[in-house]
């Protein structure tokens, strides 16, 4: 390693002062004349949609038994009614998918695995050959150049 003599250290960007710097910039509170609060302004009487959006690494998401309300007391007892009643199957149906897909996976990975070792035999085999001499490669006595 050679050192090299016109290193000055690590590179840094020439700052100057600013004169009319008065530090980071804040925005001003300007009093709204027309302002007027209103507690209702959320209020739909007559909501009928509802938008979400949706960002998802892992496919197969499902929504079902979507609702919208203030009433506590009356979402437990659609819950208990729609969510409650076909949660447990709908486990052992995912839980059969997924043991499904593991098996069907865990066969293609075998199968990969049985192609790669019969190359690999079929490579070996070829080497075995390449090995030995082959008589026509050998050039006949007297053939070649003495020194």
């Amino acid at each position: 390693m050679i050192a090299n003599a016109e290193y000055k250290g690590a590179w840094r960007q020439k700052e100057i002062t600013n004169p009319e710097y008065k530090g980071v910039w804040e925005p001003s509170d300007i009093p709204n004349p027309a302002y007027e609060a209103d507690d209702s302004i959320y209020m739909f009487k007559d909501l009928k949609y509802v938008g979400f959006e949706l960002w998802q690494v892992k496919a197969g998401s499902i929504f079902d038994n979507i609702l919208v309300t203030d009433d506590v007391e009356y979402a437990k007892t659609f819950a208990e009614d729609t969510w409650r009643k076909t949660k447990d199957a709908e486990k052992e149906a995912f839980d059969e998918l997924a043991s499904a897909q593991a098996k069907i996976e865990e066969e293609a990975s075998k199968k990969l695995e049985d192609a790669e070792d019969a190359d690999e035999e079929e490579d070996e085999e070829e080497d075995e050959y390449e090995d030995e001499a082959d008589p026509a490669d050998i050039p006949p006595e007297g053939s070649h150049d003495e020194l």
